[in-house]
């Protein structure tokens, strides 16, 4: 019998597909939920929740480390409901690629590692003054510094002559952001850097399906949203960045040189 008029087989085909990948299903029903009851609760009890959970120096120097955990699962806002479809497809190819205890261990270093490493400079900075003590109270939370690495850790997997051409491209896209001294987008530089490095310990595909590209493309977009937004300058950053990698990259050149000589070969 139908159901609600799906068929079988579509049905069939969705629980294979949430059975193949239970860490990225979990997790997005999880986030689903959590801002679906926030959003229930009002405004004023997100703001509450988001204080709570945020990894703000306020909270790390409490030793509310749970924050560290518990911030990736609560965002400050109701734009999860429009960012949700891009990180599903970035987080199932993951999966795909590391199975779920290496999307686990990616997500991980990003979210967690990016937070720390940004709370010792703010620490640094306070210090010196060049923040003000505001600071210290700043919600942060959400789950883009996990995204963002595991965008990061993809880079194994892109074909070695566009590899410096994709490392290139999400750093300049990255870093105009970074450079205004806005901590978050600090973060999400850190967290790509630490995906490109952990990237090489992961398992890679050697083989895109048709698939594995779509994915990839609903991730790039989701990726460059969460590093640029609105920004007018990160697309030209990102062809300078891409521009300059693919130039100072010998791996590059060398397989322009074996294509120019098979070319010649053939003709």
């Amino acid at each position: 019998m139908v159901l609600l008029g799906v068929d079988p087989a579509r049905r069939h085909a969705a629980r294979s597909f949430a059975a193949s990948m239970p860490v990225t299903v979990v997790y997005s029903v999880m986030l689903l939920a959590v801002s679906l009851m926030l959003t229930a609760m009002g405004p004023h009890a997100r703001s509450a929740v988001v204080s709570r959970m945020s990894t703000n120096l306020h909270n790390l120097a409490r030793g509310h480390l749970g924050t560290l955990i518990g911030s990736a699962f609560v965002n400050d806002s109701d734009d999860i409901y429009f960012a949700l479809p891009g990180l599903v497809c970035l987080l199932a190819l993951g999966e795909i690629i590391w199975r779920g205890k290496g999307l686990l261990l990616t997500f991980a270093v990003g979210h967690i590692g990016a937070t720390l490493i940004v709370a010792a400079g703010l620490v640094a900075a306070l210090r010196t003054g060049s923040v003000p003590s505001s600071i210290v109270r700043a919600s942060d939370v959400g789950m883009s510094y996990g995204a963002v690495c595991v965008l990061g850790a993809l880079t194994a997997s892109i074909p070695v002559r566009w590899r410096a051409v994709w490392v290139g491209w999400w750093l300049g896209v990255a870093l105009p952001a970074a450079v205004g001294m806005d901590f978050t987008a600090i973060g999400h530089l850190l967290a790509l850097l630490l995906g490109i490095g952990l990237s090489f310990r992961l398992r890679s595909i050697a083989h895109w399906t048709p698939t594995h590209a779509a994915l990839l493309v609903a991730g790039i977009v989701f990726g460059y949203l969460v590093l640029a937004g609105p920004s007018m300058v990160a697309p030209a950053w990102g062809v300078a960045g891409a521009f300059l990698a693919a130039r100072a990259c010998p791996d590059v050149r060398a397989h322009r040189r074996v294509g120019v000589q098979t070319r010649t070969l053939a003709a």
